[in-house]
């Protein structure tokens, strides 16, 4: 089996998400090959030919891939899916954008975020907000596949030593024009490699308190800062710092879920973290029946005192 890995990337560096793209892809067998499809992203194919377990990188260097318009990948996509059996993205944004459309053009079932690979046509998948694991099983001749990041190590970045090939490009669709990008610049780590994560919740009360207590003990933990979806429609912070089903899934080494519940959809988006520290009011908060550990009080009071000791301890 052949196996397509659209890279997820800036046009300058190569994503995390990949290399979990990758090992999954891996597992299926065969050769590995990744597109990359972008505006001056020959570093990012240089980087990609460095992964371990690829076998080839396909380089499509384009003004009209330069915003990774799916209108615009997905019939390249297309077109390559002859010479391959799967084709593989990371379920992040692009992903989820992309693999539809392939799915569409090659008429056959996409097989969503999945957990892992039992055979060449057999996969897990979370359903009902990963509160069951299905078992799914492929008769299509091509594989449409998304897989979420977090269930899969990430391939060594280094080690590979894979020959770089230019693609025929296709034509701009012409389908849709890039406006422009609003971008979060974010001081702290991005949460989808964060390996600290605190969140904050809507008990937080306001945009001003949810920065004034949040943001000292994601500085003093070295911490991405994330939020609930309720924090994050009360307009306490952007959307790109919800975590959720409907926001990023993590899986950090630690989370801390300050003034959050715990409703299902968020749960679904950290509850594979090795390390959750719950801090709410309510002891009866289904967040703790995830937490490995629990603290119940006031928020306004413990989290300063906690960021005092973790700050005076490290000074």
């Amino acid at each position: 089996m052949s196996v397509l890995v659209l890279a997820e990337h800036d046009n300058a560096v190569l994503k995390d998400a990949t290399l979990a793209a990758v090992t999954a892809a891996g597992q299926l067998g065969g050769d590995v090959h990744i597109l990359v499809a972008g505006e001056g992203a020959r570093a990012v194919a240089d980087a990609a030919a460095k992964v371990a377990g690829v076998a080839k990188v396909l380089l499509a260097d384009d003004a009209a891939y330069g915003h990774a318009l799916a209108e615009n990948v997905a019939p390249l996509v297309v077109g390559l899916m002859a010479n391959y059996d799967a084709f593989v993205a990371p379920a992040t944004t692009r992903g989820k954008n992309l693999a539809p459309r392939v799915a569409a053009a090659l008429d056959v079932a996409q097989i969503s975020e999945i957990l892992s690979v039992e055979g060449p046509d057999t996969f897990t998948r979370p359903i009902y907000a990963g509160n069951a694991i299905a078992t799914v099983k492929s008769a299509d001749a091509k594989k449409v596949i998304t897989v979420r990041g977090t269930a899969f190590a990430k391939a060594a970045a280094d080690g590979g030593s894979a020959s770089v090939e230019t693609v025929a490009l296709t034509p701009d669709a012409g389908l849709s024009t890039f406006e422009g990008a609003d971008l979060a610049v974010l001081a702290r780590p991005e949460l989808t490699a964060a390996k600290i994560i605190v969140s904050g919740g809507r008990a937080l009360g306001s945009s001003e308190k949810f920065h004034a207590i949040m943001e000292p003990l994601a500085d003093a933990l070295g911490a991405g800062l994330g939020a609930s979806r309720a924090a994050v429609d009360a307009g306490y912070v952007p959307n790109d710092y919800q975590v959720g089903q409907t926001g990023k899934i993590v899986a950090p080494e630690l989370y801390m879920a300050v003034g959050i519940s715990g409703a299902i959809q968020h749960l679904a988006g950290m509850k594979d973290s090795k390390i959750i520290v719950a801090i709410n009011k309510d002891d009866d908060a289904p967040i703790f029946q995830v937490a490995d550990v629990g603290l119940v009080g006031d928020l306004f009071t413990l989290v300063p005192e906690l960021t005092a000791k973790i700050t005076a301890a490290k000074g």
